[in-house]
Parts: C-alpha cells; sequence; structure tokens
C-alpha cells in the first residue's frame, strides 16, 4: 500500500516512516466509514491507550524521584485524559486526514475532541505495532515533552481547590452557571461563571462545561491568591 501525499505529510510531522502504512491508514479510520475490509481504529485505540500510560508513568517516575503515588497520580491523569490527546492531535492537524463518513464529516468530526482523542492513540498504537515500543516511546515521549515540564500546574484540579479554599473560609461550596453557549452543535463554545459565597466569581470559556468549569475555577483562583478577589 502507497500513501497519498497527505499521508505522506502527515507522517513527516508525527516524525515516524510506516513500514506498514496500512496500520496508519487504519488508525485513522473511524467506525463511520468502516466496513469488512476496511477496519476500524477502535481495537488500535485500546492498544494506544495503555502504550501512552505507560509511556507516561514511566516519564513521571522518571522525572521526580521523590514524588509519592499521591503526588504522581494526578499528573498522570493530566497527562493522558482525553483533552490531553485531542490537543496533540489538533498540533499534529490530525483531523484533516481523519477517515470519516459522510455524516460524520458533515457534523464537524474532524474538530469532535473524542475522535480526535481516539484517533491520537489509535496512531500510538499503530507505531507500536509497526516499530516496537522504542518507537512509540520517543514518538509520545517527543510529542508531550513540554507537557510532561508543565503538569505540576495542569495536574492541579481547580475545582476541588476552589472548593477546599471555599471550605476553609466557612462558605459553602462554589457554584458553577453556564452564561452562554455559540457556535455550531458539532463545536459549541460555553462560557461558565463561577461564584463564591462571599460573592467573588470569575468565567471562562472552553470546548466543554468541565474544561469552562476548571478554567473558571483557576482563574479566580489566582484572583484570590493574588489579593484581588
Amino acid at each position: 500500500m502507497k500513501l497519498g501525499a497527505d499521508l505522506k505529510a502527515f507522517e513527516k510531522r508525527l516524525g515516524h516512516s510506516f513500514r506498514d502504512p496500512a496500520l496508519l491508514v487504519r488508525a485513522l479510520t473511524h467506525s463511520s466509514i468502516s466496513s469488512p475490509t476496511r477496519p476500524d481504529n477502535q481495537r488500535l485505540e485500546f492498544l494506544g491507550d495503555r502504550v501512552l500510560g505507560l509511556v507516561m508513568a514511566e516519564a513521571l517516575f522518571e522525572a521526580d524521584r521523590s514524588a509519592s503515588e499521591g503526588q504522581l497520580a494526578p499528573r498522570f491523569n493530566a497527562l493522558v485524559r482525553k483533552e490531553t490527546c485531542a490537543e496533540v492531535a489538533r498540533e499534529l492537524d490530525l483531523g484533516a486526514v481523519l477517515k470519516l463518513g459522510r455524516s460524520e464529516m458533515m457534523s464537524g468530526g474532524r474538530r469532535k475532541e473524542a475522535l480526535l482523542a481516539d484517533a491520537m492513540e489509535a496512531v500510538i498504537a499503530a507505531v507500536y505495532r509497526d516499530g516496537g515500543f522504542d518507537a512509540a516511546k520517543a514518538l509520545v515521549r517527543g510529542l508531550w515533552e513540554k507537557r510532561i515540564g508543565a503538569v505540576e500546574a495542569d495536574a492541579r484540579d481547580a475545582k476541588t481547590a476552589l472548593q477546599e479554599w471555599a471550605q476553609a473560609r466557612g462558605q459553602k461550596p462554589p457554584s458553577y452557571s453556564e452564561l452562554a453557549r455559540k457556535g455550531p452543535d458539532h463545536a459549541p463554545v460555553f462560557t461558565i461563571e463561577v461564584t463564591l459565597e462571599s460573592g467573588q466569581s470569575a468565567s471562562a470559556e472552553a470546548m466543554s462545561k468541565r474544561q469552562a468549569e476548571q478554567a473558571a475555577a483557576k482563574a479566580l483562583l489566582l484572583r484570590l491568591e493574588a489579593g484581588n478577589g
């Protein structure tokens, strides 16, 4: 099998030349276009999730040899969560080479976070199957390098931290409300406001309610820590 120009360009962005190009094609094939002769990427996604997890666990273990399990676990979760995988996929412009059925394509599948994250995990598995663990490890470490270095801040659960801040001062848990939702149904952007019983508030936008809540909580925490709440 020979890859087209678009997949050859993706190979270059990825930094891995496939000995078996069919693996890459399968990793990029969504179930909406699969058939008995064209398998989708779900099995590879399952495998890639485990490969990513092992590489990240080892990277964190080596990066901070004094960290406890309780410190490592949230860092690990921040690195392997779907949102992070989708961010990496966007940096690679993976959406441009996803193979989708017409209905999925028309509904904006190339930009959907879940599809991007799943395909990213499948691509990791494809590299693992094509070149072995060392090749997959090099790929993941390269793509996730800057995130590994910044994971301490990313791993902080802002909603939990804000709730603890409020409880420590005898306040009720923070309340979250949706101020706005814009954009098409397949790619909405949510604006969420968080408010404390004492009146301090902050808002943030994101492509999911959970992300927007976390971003709003983080913004308010930063304001409170700076003494500007």
